[in-house]
């Protein structure tokens, strides 16, 4: 009986909470759905064989090809034409290098935690770090995993009512919704835990930095870096492994040759971007919230330097830098990893069907051999960077270090890029194919570099655009903020051009490589986003670096230590927010480019339901039009509830520090303390609260766009809806990116715009310039850290839902006039 009271007990409780009603709307929602989806499969008119909307129009009329079609996809059809060969050797020596990978990320975490820990002050500043770190994200991924399986339902239900498609002959719907689920959970499962983990030894090297910082500037360097390889190295292995894991789980359930089985495994990046969206949202909440919240009382306000113990926000502020920068940051890539692995992966396949047999399986494992090598190459980039010895934190640019690793990856990775280019791509039937798309992948990688720099150019102190911004805060706020915002709609251009010349060329050359094959020109775009992404490791160490040096400083900062000692960490935090910087402007190239591979097979996928080949996408029909307009209006809408979230959470943090140095006047002069934990609370709940409508909303917008058009334009035209939701990606993607680019250069422009001040220039820290710089930066945080960053996942996430949830676009053939 007591156990069934505390059940009671739980239930009631759990029943007033934001989480049980946002279930209960999600689960009103699905419910609508089948409804809408057996209404629509009940009807029953002539000259259909397969009914309702999920189903393939098979005319009495049809030629013989069609029929013959019908009759392969029948659930007594062979699975497969011949036997079904073993999965290839190169899997297993490709698991090897990720299990390799899992283990060298140990070896980083074993050799950054056995450093010192610092003194007792550092210690306790270290602490609550951690557990208002690990508080936070136990909570939010236990509200994404509930939100998850409701998608999961749904995505099963989606799968299991519509005929599986022709390229997958015998395949019973069942066991197709069984591995779309299945790969969807895997995804959620693993991006949560590489974000989780990530943060986890995050919160871990951020004191061990600071104590190694009190010794020497080397040391922290080392430290710094290590750790965030760590994530880099995490991320990459888990993303081979839970792709490997999952081909031989479908294998098992759909015994299919390898290039058709990427096509079972489209749940995995759509599972991983989901988590990502909403972590990424509620990571950026918070970190903003608390920030603005923090800087606004203490060194608008109050006159107190940065990280300062007396800010009550100070605490909530080093959380979010964690929660943010690492976990939010390491769910990101992971998906972007993983959607362009199994974009790349179906291309891939598509294009070995028209190739010799013995060389079908290299085109398919490439990406998976790509990121193998990833392992090994921003391995050894990491060991090789090391500060020279005797160099001085104020004769030697940080930047400079890590790109010097970085260098050492890139020129690998060329080689690399060439070496299984060699290895897989070569077919004897086309002996120069293997060239240009090495050529492809090279084109990629020169792509990421050249990213590299136009971000350092745009955000660091060193060069023209902030030193701009540092000058126009001498005249005040106003001038400060314009020049930021200048600075970050010129730095559109160059990588939106970057980004062209690369599609088109790698295109080109792809098409060369196979002469009238079709999709050669689409893997030659994938092998470059592979050559993108053969470094991304060493990218993602460089990203994790910036948050823990950051998190370094305020230790140093709360703990009182020397004056040196925080020299050195400022240096570092600079490197870091460029570094972030960087990241974020790789992962919007990166994505660009895999958007476009998943719009040709979304294309792909509304042909193979419908039976009809889509052609050209036609903007001057009003429904294309207006879809598009909606997937432009969509990214400002998101981003508008971005920095609204973090405004309103801003606000309570702002009104609770005002609140407690007014009622603890002893805060100022030391001799009563802040109270931490309630600033703490306040951003933990906001973001909670404040991250659940712009995902939904994220999710849901283009679902409604495409139905809605199916329902009311699909008389004249079938394919309205999907045509429909084609002009929603293309605007939504082109917005996205340049409005991403936009809000991540110039905050990261603001804030070393700020730095730079703080070094001395134009009277350094506290002076009217100081405080205008102050503004900027605080424009700038919600938008290089929570509206930009959600973009990078949303565009993404648009591509993988419109993909998995394509059928609910194509209505009967049989409608058209």
């Amino acid at each position: 009986m007591s156990s069934v009271k505390a059940l009671d007990m739980w239930y009631r409780t759990f029943r007033n909470t934001s989480i049980f009603s946002w279930i209960r709307i999600a689960g009103v929602g699905v419910a609508g759905i089948m409804l809408v989806m057996y209404m629509l499969t009940s009807s029953n008119a002539p000259g259909r064989e397969g009914r309702g909307f999920l189903r393939k129009r098979t005319d009495s009329g049809e030629d013989g090809l069609m029929q013959a079609t019908h009759m392969a996809s029948q659930p007594d059809a062979p699975a497969e034409l011949g036997e079904v060969a073993p999965l290839p050797i190169m899997l297993y020596i490709v698991a090897v290098f990720a299990i390799g990978g899992l283990v060298f990320a140990g070896w980083l975490a074993q050799w950054v935690l056995a450093k010192d820990e610092g003194d007792k002050k550092m210690q306790e500043v270290s602490d609550a770090i951690r557990e208002g770190a690990a508080g936070f994200l136990s909570t939010q991924y236990t509200t994404i995993f509930k939100l998850a399986v409701v998608v999961l339902v749904a995505v099963y239900f989606l799968y299991s009512v519509r005929t599986p498609p022709r390229n997958l002959p015998g395949v019973q719907s069942s066991s197709l919704a069984l591995c779309v689920a299945i790969s969807f959970a895997v995804g959620c499962v693993l991006s949560g835990i590489a974000g989780y983990v990530g943060m986890w030894v995050a919160v871990r090297s951020n004191v061990r930095v600071a104590s190694a910082a009190t010794r020497s500037f080397q040391e922290a360097v080392a430290v710094g870096l290590r750790a965030g390889a760590f994530s880099g190295i995490l991320v990459v292995a888990m993303v081979l492994l839970g792709i490997i894991a999952l081909l031989f789980t479908v294998r098992v359930l759909v015994p299919v040759h390898l290039h058709k089985l990427p096509f079972l495994l489209v749940g995995y990046s759509f599972g991983a971007s989901f988590v990502a969206l909403f972590a990424q949202l509620g990571g950026g909440i918070y970190t903003k919230a608390a920030d603005v919240g923090a800087d606004m009382v203490g060194k608008v306000e109050s006159d107190i330097p940065e990280d300062d113990p007396r800010n009550p926000a100070v605490i909530a502020d080093l959380v979010g830098d964690n929660v943010g920068d690492c976990a939010g940051r390491g769910a990101d890539l992971f998906e972007s990893i993983a959607g362009e692995i199994l974009a790349a992966m179906i291309l891939g396949g598509g294009l070995s069907k028209n190739l010799p047999q013995d060389v079908q399986n290299g085109y398919v494992l490439f990406p998976l051999a790509i990121h193998a090598m990833d392992l090994v190459i921003s391995g050894v980039g990491v060991m090789m960077t090391e500060v020279p010895k005797g160099a001085k934190a104020n004769n030697i640019d940080p930047m400079e270090v890590l790109k010097s690793g970085y260098k050492i990856s890139v020129a690998l990775a060329a080689v690399g890029i060439v070496v299984l280019c060699r290895l897989l791509l070569y077919t004897p039937t086309h002996p120069s194919a293997w060239q240009n798309f090495a050529m492809c992948g090279l084109l990629g990688l020169g792509t990421a570099f050249l990213f590299i720099l136009v971000t350092q150019y745009y955000t660091d102190f060193n060069y023209p655009p902030v030193k701009q911004i540092a000058q126009a805060s001498i005249t005040g706020h106003g001038t400060n903020v314009i020049a930021g915002m200048a600075v970050g709609m010129r730095a559109t251009a160059a990588p939106a051009g970057i980004i062209s010349i690369a599609l088109l060329a790698s295109y080109k050359l792809g098409r060369s490589a196979f002469e009238g094959v079709a999709n050669a020109g689409l893997f030659g775009t994938a092998v470059a986003t592979m050559g993108m992404l053969s470094t991304v490791a060493f990218v993602l160490a460089m990203d994790v670096f910036g948050p823990i040096t950051d998190n370094a400083g305020g230790i140093v900062e709360m703990s009182e230590q020397p004056e040196h000692v925080r020299d050195i960490t400022d240096i570092l935090d600079a490197v870091g927010n460029t570094t972030k910087a960087i990241t974020k402007g790789f992962s919007v190239g990166s994505a660009s480019l895999a958007c476009f591979l998943l719009f040709s097979a979304f294309l792909d996928e509304v042909e193979e339901i419908s039976g009809v080949a889509v052609g050209a996408i036609d903007l001057a029909n009003p429904e294309v039009f207006i879809g598009g307009f909606a997937g432009a209006t969509l990214v400002f809408y998101f981003s508008g509830q971005c920095m609204t979230a973090v405004g309103s959470a801003a606000q309570e943090v702002v009104n609770n520090v005002r609140n407690q140095f007014r009622e603890r006047p002893g805060i100022m002069d030391g001799s009563q303390k802040p109270d931490y934990t309630s600033c703490v609370s306040i951003v933990t709940q906001a973001a909670l609260r404040e991250m659940i409508s712009p995902g939904l909303i994220a999710a849901f917008v283009p679902l409604s766009v495409g139905f809605a058009f199916r329902l009311i334009s699909s008389t004249s035209d079938p394919l309205i809806g999907a045509k429909a939701i084609a002009g929603f990606l293309m605007f939504a993607t082109v917005a996205g990116v340049l409005f991403a680019i936009f809000l991540n250069t110039a905050g990261g422009a603001w804030d070393n715009a700020k730095k730079y001040i703080e070094k001395g220039v134009h009277g350094g820290k506290g002076s009217a310039a100081h405080k205008a710089a102050v503004t900027g930066d605080t424009v700038g945080d919600p938008c290089k850290d929570t509206a930009g960053p959600a973009l990078h996942v949303l565009i993404k996430l648009l591509s993988t839902i419109t993909l998995v949830c394509t059928p609910l676009f194509v209505a009967d053939a049989h409608l058209q006039a």
